[in-house]
């Protein structure tokens, strides 16, 4: 009952994923959250509101108008009780709706009073999912912090088959209250973040799009987790997690250094940063004046900061990360295979609502003798998802060694 002093705003809008709410419901009580819920008219037509009353303990409220709750300013009074408002199913006019502040009916009078954090787990049609101003809706509202819970991939009720479902009752539970058991106590992890820039003269450099937030997302994830973690980055504008050793590196040959220096007394280590494949061969001491048409550059490889960690002599269990535009599957596994690491975690950054810059992520977590697909969510609670399964295989190799002793 870790969550028994949480208020949860459910708000249940007209999707056919509506009929899942009760078992939803169900699993956030579970957790020992207060749940009450706020249900639009269409959302009547899939789910019984004395449903989620007998199950949430709690009167539905589903009228902004309501004589007797607005007599006492119930709207108000509800937006204030809220630790957390949750918007499952969100369809897609409810993304629209809130992208543009409409408050045409309760819920979305409610997300406009309230100052709790809001959380979306949408439910649509995959092409609806897919649409140009569905995508930039949930990036207007991303950039205002609403935080994004799925949706997953699969069969949907139209016979439709892509990214659209709404996210499992449980899922969505543990995402909304997630728990934070200790399962890193005791390790060290050392983790890098963040681009690297390799300069071209005084004044110019090559870089990539990386934030840092993913990589920044998992050193507080761990710290959270009970580690001791020590996180390595490129230059960001990121504010560093507290309670955790952050060391600022500018190229690729600076992370390289740094992480050898640090990474001896590390149980495991987590390539998060996009470093940098190549560097200027030479680095100009003044700025390259503009004369010729054309500028001609030689590069040479940077050194391979994942591949040097995981062939150590003992090395540490060794996660990287693979970026790709395509072929996300091939070109993971092969990463995984060619450099012996003991995970992967591979996102498609060709979709320009997760990954570099976005708030949200969604992984394909590779081992040798397994994988999990992480949906659609927050980079700080993927993060949480993505350390415990860490932790969980960390754990598996720690057993299997000792059965060698």
């Amino acid at each position: 009952m870790q969550f028994q002093n949480t208020n949860i705003l459910l708000g249940i809008t007209g999707g056919i994923a509506a009929y899942k709410t009760p078992d939803l419901v169900r699993k956030l009580v579970a957790k020992g959250a207060n749940v009450r819920v706020v249900i639009t008219r269409s959302a009547k037509e899939f789910v019984s509101p004395l449903a989620l009353q007998a199950v949430s303990g709690n009167t539905i409220s589903d009228d902004l108008l309501d004589k007797d709750a607005e007599a006492a300013m119930g709207h108000i009074e509800l937006a204030r009780w809220a630790d957390k408002l949750l918007i499952a199913p969100a369809t897609a006019n409810t993304l629209a709706k809130l992208t543009y502040g409409l408050a045409d009916d309760l819920l979305s009078t409610l997300c406009l009073a309230t100052s709790a954090p809001i959380y979306v787990a949408p439910a649509m049609n995959q092409q609806m999912w897919s649409a140009k101003a569905t995508q930039s809706n949930l990036a207007i509202l991303a950039s205002r912090g609403v935080q994004l819970l799925g949706p997953a991939q699969g069969e949907q009720a139209c016979g439709d088959v892509g990214p659209g479902r709404m996210l499992e009752p449980q899922e969505i539970a543990d995402l909304l209250l997630p728990d934070v058991p200790q399962v890193l106590a005791g390790k060290h992890i050392t983790i890098t973040a963040g681009p690297t820039r390799e300069d071209i003269d005084p004044v110019r450099y090559i870089t990539n799009h990386s934030s840092g937030k993913m990589g920044y997302a998992l050193a507080k994830a761990s710290q959270q987790l009970g580690a001791k973690v020590t996180l390595i980055s490129g230059p960001v504008d990121l504010t560093p997690p507290e309670n955790v050793k952050t060391i600022l590196v500018s190229s690729a040959q600076d992370m390289h250094n740094t992480v050898m220096q640090n990474i001896k007394d590390s149980d495991i280590f987590v390539a998060c940063a996009a470093v940098a494949d190549y560097r200027p061969k030479q680095n100009a001491t003044q700025k390259i004046k503009k004369s010729e048409q054309e500028l001609t550059l030689t590069f040479v490889k940077n050194p391979d900061i994942l591949s040097d960690v995981a062939h150590l002599p003992d090395p540490p269990f060794t996660v990287g990360f693979a970026a790709e535009t395509q072929n996300l599957r091939e070109y993971a596994l092969g990463k995984l295979s060619r450099k012996k690491l003991n995970m992967i975690a591979a996102n498609d950054v060709s979709n320009k609502t997760i990954g570099f810059n976005s708030e949200q992520n969604a992984l394909t977590v590779f081992w040798p003798k397994g994988e999990k697909q992480l949906n659609i969510a927050d980079k700080n609670l993927l993060a949480t998802q993505l350390m415990k399964i860490v932790a969980e295989k960390f754990e598996e190799t720690q057993t299997e060694d000792a059965t060698f002793v």
